[in-house]
């Protein structure tokens, strides 16, 4: 047994979470550099602004309907979604946070103590009330149809934002409902070929012929019919999957055209990129570096360049990747172009000690790397300092624009709401 618990407009609602002035007001969050919609409030969605609209598009609709623009607040976002999934380990068995506003319970056994639908009531007022986050939550036997049951329960009102799809013939009615467009892991291809078949719903979908569309599809959408009729092929991912790469990029605030602005990005993403090598405990051996200018400018000269390098042995050590990327940066920049966008990328990863040492690098070095790592990752997750290293840049004016950002209000004690 199985339930999907789905916050409703997540980034929308940590927004309004801290602001009660705009209860009913339309709110749209921006994706980075204030680009496009990237989420909207309910009010927002009733006046029809679309999900990835260029913000300059709408500013017209802003101004006539009083819409209020955030922009992404990721700390904010991050630290409320581990409120909420905290809460939902004190009452499950066992969880799999599948996004970060998604998570998939394994409710079996729960059915012994206490009724399905109560718990699943039970579970959202308490997310409701400790947060402040509203949630769907659908309760099913296989993951897919948990996630259809969340479905109906955001799209029906009168579910009260829970619904039980542990009953076939409900499951049924449900399905004959569905586009099978709304079925998780159908892609928008694969609705178009289905719809050609005369696949029109899930139901259509949960009928056909597994082994046929095996055949002309592939396995995954066989164990997605299995999983339409009741029989789970998907456990629970209580172990995330290790990365097989890391990537950290952003577009900038502005075109940059100055060579050390420029490197200054580079060696920033470097960091972060390392810092999040660490928090997956693997050590990287090949260092990518790519930069671009903006392919939507016309008439405007054009440059994209990529280049990789393999490192003597694998590292997690901030300085030996900062050293390959500045040398990789320098190598492929061309002055004379209005850089639009800069990153790294890190692959073929390690487990520590799980590699061919080098025959003439002595250990004590790889212990002092893995001491001062440790410290510096300290004090910048301590919130109380921040370390970093000088070719990041003291002030760097390339950082991506967020006109509209909003306090953080749970991770900041200078920005800590304050009731006069």
């Amino acid at each position: 047994m199985f339930s999907l618990v789905d916050c409703n407009n997540f980034y929308a609602s940590c927004e309004k979470l801290f602001r009660p002035d705009l209860k009913h007001t339309p709110v749209v969050v921006l994706s980075n550099n204030d680009g496009c919609v990237v989420a909207r409030s309910k009010e927002a969605k009733v006046l029809g602004l679309k999900m990835g609209v260029p913000l300059f598009q709408v500013q017209d609709e802003i101004r006539k309907h009083g819409i209020v623009c955030f922009s992404s607040n990721y700390a904010l976002y991050a630290d409320m979604s581990n409120r909420v999934m905290t809460i939902l380990e004190e009452v499950a068995p066992h969880l799999e946070v599948y996004s970060i506003d998604e998570a998939f319970m394994d409710l079996t056994g729960v059915n012994h103590v206490t009724d399905l639908l109560e718990f699943g009531k039970r579970v959202k007022a308490k997310v409701d009330q400790w947060t402040g986050i509203t949630v769907g939550i659908g309760i099913a036997p296989t993951k897919t149809l948990a996630k259809l049951a969340n479905h109906a329960a955001k799209k029906y009102p009168a579910t009260g934002s829970v619904v039980d799809l542990m009953d076939s013939d409900r499951q049924k009615r449900l399905l004959a409902l569905v586009d099978v467009s709304d079925v998780w892991g159908v892609g928008r291809r694969t609705t178009a070929k289905l719809k050609a078949k005369g696949v029109h719903t899930a139901l259509d979908l949960a009928n056909a012929n597994p082994k046929a569309i095996r055949r002309e599809f592939s396995v995954v959408l066989e164990r997605t019919i299995q999983e339409l009729n009741g029989v789970s092929c998907l456990d629970l991912e209580l172990v995330r999957p290790t990365k097989q790469q890391i990537i950290c990029s952003r577009s900038f605030g502005h075109k940059v055209t100055d060579k050390r602005e420029l490197r200054e990005a580079i060696a920033k993403y470097t960091t972060r990129a390392a810092e999040k090598l660490r928090g997956e405990k693997r050590l990287c051996r090949v260092v990518s570096v790519f930069i671009r200018t903006s392919p939507f400018i016309p008439n405007e000269p054009q440059y994209s360049k990529t280049l990789s390098a393999e490192l003597p042995h694998p590292t997690d050590d901030t300085r030996d990747l900062l050293e390959v990327a500045i040398v990789l940066f320098c190598s492929i920049y061309r002055a004379g172009y209005r850089y639009a966008k800069g990153g790294v990328m890190l692959t073929d990863f390690y487990e520590r000690g799980a590699f061919q040492q080098d025959l003439f690098r002595a250990d004590n070095t790889n212990i002092n790397s893995k001491a001062l790592m440790n410290v510096i990752d300290k004090i910048n997750h301590s919130g109380l300092g921040n370390v970093f290293f000088a070719s990041q840049g003291v002030s760097p004016h390339w950082s991506m624009k967020r006109e509209h950002l909003s306090p953080a209000y749970t991770t900041r004690w200078e920005e800590l709401p304050k009731v006069y």
